[in-house]
This record gives C-alpha cells, sequence and structure tokens, in this order.
C-alpha cells in the first residue's frame, strides 16, 4: 500500500506500508514498517509470535523472537540483516543486556550498524525487549 504526502513545497512524497503475516500485526494504530526515500523503518517488535501469542521464557527467548519477527518484516520490504544501518534496542532491565547482546551478535554477525539500547520501565505486553532499525530497503528480492 502506498500513500503520498504532499510537503509545504508541493513536492510529492511517496512511502511504502510494508505487512506481512509471517510476523505479528500491529498491535495499534501503526504499520509494522515503512519504506521511504530508499529506507525500511520498522516498529518495535516485541516477543509476540505471528499467531499473537506471546513469548514468555525469558530474555533470551524473548530476544530470538523479536529477531525473527524483524527478519520477516525486513524481508518483505526487501531488505536483510546486512542492509540494517541503526537499531535501538528497549530493555525493561539493564541486567538483561549481555544475555540480549549474545542473541544479537549471533544474528548480525561480523555486520554492525549503529545502536541504541536503552532502559525502560515497562514495554508494551510485558515484553523483556523491543527492537526497531533502519535499513536500506529493496536491495534483495525473492522470485521464489
Amino acid at each position: 500500500m502506498y500513500f503520498m504526502k504532499e510537503t509545504t513545497n508541493k513536492e510529492k512524497k511517496m512511502a511504502r506500508i510494508i505487512s506481512t503475516e509471517d510476523a505479528p500485526k500491529a498491535i495499534g494504530p501503526y504499520s509494522q514498517a515503512i519504506v521511504a526515500n530508499g529506507l525500511v523503518y520498522t516498529s518495535g517488535q516485541i516477543a509476540l509470535m505471528a499467531d499473537g501469542n506471546m513469548e514468555t521464557r525469558g530474555v533470551e527467548q524473548q530476544t530470538h523472537q523479536v529477531i525473527k519477527n524483524l527478519f520477516y518484516v525486513l524481508a518483505a520490504a526487501g531488505a536483510q540483516f546486512s542492509d540494517v544501518i541503526k537499531t535501538t534496542i528497549y530493555l525493561t532491565d539493564m541486567n538483561d543486556f549481555e544475555t540480549m547482546n549474545k542473541v544479537y551478535a549471533h544474528y548480525f554477525g561480523s555486520h554492525q550498524p549503529a545502536r541504541s539500547t536503552v532502559a525502560v520501565k515497562a514495554l508494551p505486553k510485558g515484553a523483556l525487549v523491543e527492537i526497531e532499525c533502519i535499513a536500506f530497503a529493496d536491495r534483495h528480492v525473492d522470485f521464489g
């Protein structure tokens, strides 16, 4: 789905809404991601599974689920982890940083995008971790 916005200088900008059934549906009035000007901006992903159930086994398992969700949202935008240029991570307990970081490193490998990690009081649905990212879009197309 596309939408257009007219700016004050009458220049038109287009953005594309990204939606995939492989990741959980948004739990509010927002999109899973938006592609604009060649970049994909994901909404923060928590450890909801595609069926809407929450992964509750701890920060390690939640981080795996969050990154799985990001994988599918990025793929729907023609991107993959090597296209990510910035991530923001929200943790409800900074004591979980090392555990989360090991899982994160497993998926990103030697690719090291810019990153911020922030401690927050709470996250939706009682999540322990939430991750959002910015990546180059439409670089990888699966014709399968």
